[in-house]
């Protein structure tokens, strides 16, 4: 047995962050036990725990996935800690040490300073400090407004890119903890400035100055000599400043070098007033440089231009090698896609995304500093000599987000849209979760933050981002009354809270709870949820308090193809049914974790709330027979996933969500509320099939149509490229918008049917339920849970079904094989604890292990065609359209193309083509007998 991926507050060796109550994490594995028996924790304040200030003891209370230290954590202090794990089989293993220290403690000496310059002036700001004896360990505290490198001795420090990152300033500020390795005699300082989100242009209202008009920054170090003696330097008016060469930059156009630049020119710095009270310790995981990408060709356009191809749609830099003479100008745009095999950047709409180098005529490695781009493509001006790929490297910029999810199937296009759907979330989460990359935007849009939530738990681990998230969220709500923004942090974008977008203070650390298992997420954002749980139930008194949401602006199920606008992006769907249902789901989700965080009383009044929200919900959606009133694929959607469809009704919405499907000739018509949530529904409610129809779509709309267009990250738009190459339209659309990625949630909850449980969450306990079909020959998943390694597979060969599973250590699963005799399969297994035949499926409770059945499944899994079948598959197989000719004849060569696109019994129903209902059964068991 070992014991690996040991974390506090989901972070590895945190230094400087927020560690007021520490939660540590880990893994045990490789061990033939079942279950950890005990375990024991010890914290030292040295790494050889001759210091131990916590020992747990041997325990069987301690949890994996998240265990808060009962220690009164100090300032300025590094803390070391250990778990050793018994299992149940007497194994027996003790982890490395590992560490966490804490940031600075007690009121700030240092003083905010700028430069004594015109405000619009790049500068770097610096101190050259004197040392005269060794140093036993040193610590610079500080941050700089709006972004900042720290440089020591002319070498950067750390490989944090975009620092401080971005937050709600207004609020808080989180400073940054560095190790400084200082030598004896002079060691220059140095902190390089640039506007950032902070000052520079940015925002959907105010596009300058959102937070402030000056550039400042503050810092202490903090210095421990050998011989025990400390000192401490501060910022103060003794710093002085230069020009950068940096001479312009900001988020939305780029950023202007100039190697050229006499910067010997000293300033003198001042102080500013700004708040001391609002630096904070960081909770924000590292932005870095994550990958390096190479040009995969050089572009000569038919413009004349040279084009850089990087072959991936990707979030970062351009780094290049440089030799030009002095004073060359080198230009490069940066872009997402081609027109007519042109450059094209007008999707960025005022986003001018430019980077100008002028060179000094030396051999460097050139690259930006505080602005990135979205981008697939380079245009390059300006270049001297032929251009050479091999110079330019692209680098990926995100934040720390652990891989830990990998899913793959016998579809090369699914699989593609899988790493576009990854390669969309890495672009995105850059500090927040962003709804675009490139354009002028950019912003942290609630509404897309929550419906990917579900899917980036899947792929990594994003429990310290969305803590630093939902941080800034209930800074905004503070503000509100309780109320989300649209945007978050809003950067004086400012609206009435908005349903589904609003969902982001209850469904993100929701499903991080789930998914991680740590109750922490839910301690830090309980008064948030309650809050907007809160705000909704007010808007629902002013008007009654009839237990609905019915008033303000919804977004609704925003760019749904439904709406009755052409162009609109509204859709159809009464806004207020969505914001009625999101009004219970997210009351029914404080209720669950009032009551897992022991709040009684209120886990009592919010269940309440919730029972009565539903009871007025149905009085007001659903007819006595049980009809929906709402005709809409994303209406029936809601009700379903949300668990608000009475069981007297639940047969009619299903048959009203198969109509709206027939009826748009099987083609989805939704947006960002019922998207997310479609197939989860349909292959949960006895339409599997139509789920993967839906996946495997190849035309518009459908998440295949884009993989065939060439795209390499989600598009925001069904059709933001059209058949022809051409961009749809620029007011709003980009090709890198993770939203529609939500997609391969359905994958692992259903597809390899892997499903985290409220019941033990973070996978000690969870259920694996895959849903095969003929459309896929095989699937796989490998997921990296809070508890260890979970594996689901399956394949489908010459009507044999074939499944293995993989529980991790300390974890109890459910699986679920579908279409299965519990006679046919070998439930002698090792591990097996339970088995039943429950309906059509077998039923395995399981502990720790590996699980493989091979079997003929009960029900076949190929195509089943039916009256319910589009004449265009009836058509193309010999078999079905034989019996139509036998037992109803159709003139084939005169039955018009759109005709192919209606199902057979669409036909039927048409005028002079009436058969008896006898007839049209006779005719449907004859089809479906077709193998």
């Amino acid at each position: 047995m070992k014991i690996t991926h040991l974390k506090v507050n989901h972070l590895v060796n945190p230094m400087g962050y927020d560690l007021k109550r520490p939660s540590i994490s880990y893994v045990a594995e490789e061990t033939a036990g079942k279950h950890q028996a005990k375990a024991q924790v010890k914290v030292a304040l040295d790494e050889a725990f001759q210091e131990v200030i916590y020992d747990s003891g041997e325990s069987a209370e301690i949890v994996s996935t998240g265990y808060v230290l009962p220690v009164e954590t100090k300032p300025e202090t590094r803390y070391f800690w250990k778990v050793k794990v018994w299992a149940d089989n007497g194994d027996v293993a003790e982890s490395e040490a590992a560490w966490f220290e804490t940031g600075k403690g007690g009121v700030w000496e240092a003083d905010w300073i700028t430069p004594k310059a015109d405000k619009e002036l790049q500068v770097s700001v610096e101190k050259t400090i004197t040392v005269d004896k060794p140093v036993k360990h040193a610590r610079m505290y500080t941050v700089g407004l709006g972004l900042y490198e720290l440089y020591l001795n002319g070498e950067k420090q750390g490989d944090e890119c975009l620092l401080p990152g971005y937050c709600d300033y207004d609020t808080w500020i989180q400073y940054q903890t560095f190790a400084l390795d200082l030598k004896q005699g002079e060691n220059k300082v140095e902190m390089l400035l640039g506007d950032g989100w902070y000052k520079g242009w940015f925002g959907l209202r105010q596009h300058f100055e959102n937070y402030g008009d000056r550039l400042a920054c503050i810092g202490e170090i903090h210095i421990e000599y050998e011989d025990g003696t400390k000192e401490t330097i501060c910022t103060d008016t003794s710093w002085k400043a230069r020009k950068s060469k940096v001479v312009y930059s900001g988020i939305y156009p780029g950023e202007v070098y100039d190697a050229t630049l006499d910067t010997s020119e000293v300033l003198d710095v001042e102080t500013i007033n700004l708040d001391k009270g609002r630096l904070e310790d960081r909770l924000s995981p590292p932005i870095t440089i994550h990958e390096h990408i190479k040009p995969i060709e050089v572009i000569h356009t038919p413009a004349g231009e040279t084009v850089l191809d990087m072959g991936q749609n990707m979030v970062g830099w351009l780094s290049f090698k440089c030799s030009a003479p002095k004073g060359t100008k080198l230009f490069f745009q940066f872009g997402e896609i081609l027109q007519d095999g042109n450059f094209y950047n007008q999707n960025l709409r005022s986003a001018k995304a430019e980077f100008t180098y002028i060179a000094d005529g030396t051999q460097c490695e050139v690259r930006q500093h505080f602005t990135f781009y979205g981008f697939r493509f380079v245009k390059v001006q300006g270049w001297v000599g032929e251009l050479n790929p091999d110079d330019f490297t692209g680098l990926v910029i995100h934040s720390e987000i652990e891989e830990i999810g990998h899913l793959e199937t016998s579809d090369p296009l699914v699989n593609q849209l899988i790493h576009n759907a990854k390669w969309g979330q890495k672009s995105n989460f850059v500090d927040v979760p962003t709804d675009c990359p490139q354009r002028d935007e950019r912003c942290g849009w609630t509404g897309d933050a929550q419906i990917f939530s579900g899917t980036a738990c899947f792929n990594t681990d994003t429990y310290a981002f969305y803590a630093k998230y939902g941080y800034d969220v209930y800074a905004e709500q503070k503000k509100l009354n309780g109320s989300v923004p649209d945007i978050v942090p809003f950067t004086n974008y400012q609206g009435d809270g908005t349903t589904a977008w609003g969902e982001a203070a209850t469904i993100i650390p929701w499903n991080v709870y789930l998914h991680y298992g740590d109750k922490e997420i839910l301690v830090r954002q309980y008064d948030s949820m309650k809050a907007w749980v809160e705000y909704m139930h007010g808007e629902d008194k002013k008007y009654g308090d009839k237990h609905l949401w019915q008033s303000g602006f919804h977004y609704g199920d925003w760019l749904a193809l439904d709406g009755n606008v052409v162009g609109g992006v509204y859709g159809a769907t009464d806004p207020f049914l969505i914001s009625s249902g999101y009004y219970y789901y997210s009351t029914n989700i404080l209720a669950k974790t009032a009551k897992i965080l022991g709040k009684k009383e209120d886990a009592a009044y919010y269940k309440e709330l919730a029972f009565s929200i539903k009871e007025a919900f149905i009085k007001e959606y659903f007819t006595q027979s049980g009809r929906l009133c709402v005709d809409t694929m994303t209406a029936y959607v809601v009700v379903l996933y949300m668990g608000l469809t009475p069981d007297y009704a639940r047969e009619n919405v299903c048959r009203g969500l198969l109509n709206k499907l027939k009826k748009n000739r099987y083609h989805l018509n939704t947006g960002f509320v019922g998207t997310p949530y479609l197939c989860r529904v349909l292959s949960e409610n006895g339409m599997n099939d139509l789920a993967y129809h839906l996946l495997l779509e190849k035309g518009f709309p459908g998440w295949l149509y884009e993989v065939l267009m060439g795209a390499t990250t989600i598009w925001e738009r069904w059709n933001s490229v059209m058949p022809d190459g051409k961009i749809s339209g620029t007011e709003m659309n980009s090709l890198n918008h993770y939203s529609y990625g939500s997609i391969v949630e359905w994958m692992y909850r259903n597809m390899v049917g892997i499903r985290p449980s409220e019941d033990g969450a973070g996978f000690k306990k969870f259920t694996i339920a895959p849903t095969p079909n003929y459309q896929i020959s095989s699937a796989k998943a490998s997921l990296r849970s809070a508890s260890g390694i979970i594996e689901s597979q399956w394949e489908l060969k010459d009507g044999k079904l074939s499944m293995r599973f993989v529980v991790p250590f300390d974890s109890e699963a459910v699986l679920v094989i579908p279409d299965a005799a519990i006679e046919n399969l070998d439930v002698s297994q090792n591990g097996i604890l339970s088995a039943v035949q429950n309906g059509k499926n077998v039923e395995l409770t399981v502990e720790a292990g590996e699980y493989v059945f091979n079997y003929v499944p009960t029900t076949p899994y190929r195509k089943i065609y039916s009256i319910d079948s589009p004449m265009e598959e009836l058509l193309a197989n010999e078999k079905t359209k034989k019996i139509l000719d036998e037992d109803y004849f159709v003139y084939h060569e005169k039955l018009p193309f759109e005709k192919e696109l209606y199902t057979f019994e669409e036909l039927l129903n048409g005028p002079f083509t009436y058969l008896s209902y006898e007839q049209q059964k006779a005719i449907d068991k004859r089809l479906r007998e077709v193998e």
